[in-house]
């Protein structure tokens, strides 16, 4: 019996192709560069399963130009590039990686949180400039996070991973969610609710981990920035766009917040020219990359995708309905 061929829009790591190797016939996409879109919808064609990265948009188009797929698998736990609605009017399973990668993206937010603190990226252009002249007083002095107010705008497994850093700190942590845990959870974290105004105002370092819904696009927009401290500084691990970039810009522009930490941008891989200043700390969406974790996630997709074929529920089923049909 033939495999089920498979299209894996990144060469992958080893664990994964070894998982598919096993159980599907699969083409990768070999080249650093990404693939063209064309050239995605080519290749596409006759494959019964996709495997994806958030560069690639799985909507109506790609669907139309790939009738045999049965299996649309995310590498990576937003899945803001799939259409899932669509997926599941052709039936197709959608999934995503969630779980893996949250204790890994947590530790990134707290170096972002960290160098933008202590301005760390300043300091690391001046040692490497040739300009520095030694050791001075006030030469780039930061602010201290230890003791501080933390608030978290999304509560989810990432959001408490992050919480639960924050008491080495001995830091006040207060969080917003559109569902609050229980006041078992709340307790064991050391953390207390507050509604979205009174986060913004009582936060010294504000951390944004809310998914890339209709309700989040543009959460943190001109009126968010004038009700938080002129002190206080923003770090997005999450979505690029969860954050209006223009209005952020002339928030710090104009003093209504200290700084900004970012790994996600609105229009990636372009970013804001406002946000490339020195109170501002850049890095290319890399929250989740260590090699452990990237390494896990495709593995994981892998194993969702052979889930499919082999007549098994996948662990981590976007459209569930579509199994029960």
């Amino acid at each position: 019996m033939a495999k089920p061929r498979v299209l894996a829009t990144h060469r992958l790591f080893q664990p994964a192709r070894t998982i598919l190797q096993e159980h599907c016939d699969a083409e990768y996409w070999e080249k650093p560069e990404r693939p063209p879109r064309e050239e995605v919808l080519r290749r596409v064609k006759d494959k019964e399963a996709l495997i994806c990265l958030l560069t690639e948009k799985v909507n109506e188009e790609l669907l139309q130009a790939a009738p045999k797929v049965k299996i649309a698998a995310n590498v990576a736990v937003g899945f803001d590039n799939i259409d899932v609605a669509a997926c599941t009017k052709r039936g197709v399973v959608a999934t995503n990686t969630p779980g893996v990668l949250d204790e890994t993206t947590a530790d990134f937010a707290w170096t972002l949180l960290m160098a933008v603190a202590r301005r760390l990226g300043e300091g690391e252009a001046l040692a490497r400039s040739g300009k520095w002249k030694g050791w001075d007083l006030d030469q780039l002095v930061g602010t201290d996070v230890w003791g501080k107010t933390l608030g978290i705008v999304g509560f989810g497994r990432i959001g408490r991973a992050v919480a639960r850093r924050a008491s080495g700190f001995q830091m006040k942590v207060i969080y917003t969610d559109a569902v609050r845990p229980t006041p078992e959870v709340e307790k064991e974290l050391r953390v207390e609710f507050r509604d979205m105004n009174a986060l913004l105002a009582e936060s010294d370092f504000i951390s944004i981990h809310t998914p890339l819904l209709a309700e989040t696009r543009g959460l943190f927009n001109a009126e968010k920035f004038e009700r938080m401290k002129r002190t206080a500084f923003l770090i997005n691990t999450s979505r690029g766009p969860v954050v209006d970039e223009a209005a952020l810009v002339t928030a710090l522009e104009n003093g209504k917040i200290a700084g900004a930490a970012l790994d996600v941008f609105e229009k990636e891989p372009a970013i804001h020219p406002g946000l490339k200043r020195p109170n501002v700390v850049l890095a290319p969406h890399m929250a989740s990359a260590s090699l452990e974790t990237r390494t896990k996630m495709a593995s994981m997709a892998a194993e969702n995708v052979v889930a499919v074929f082999k007549g098994r529920r996948p662990a981590n089923v976007l459209n569930p309905e579509v199994l029960k049909g």
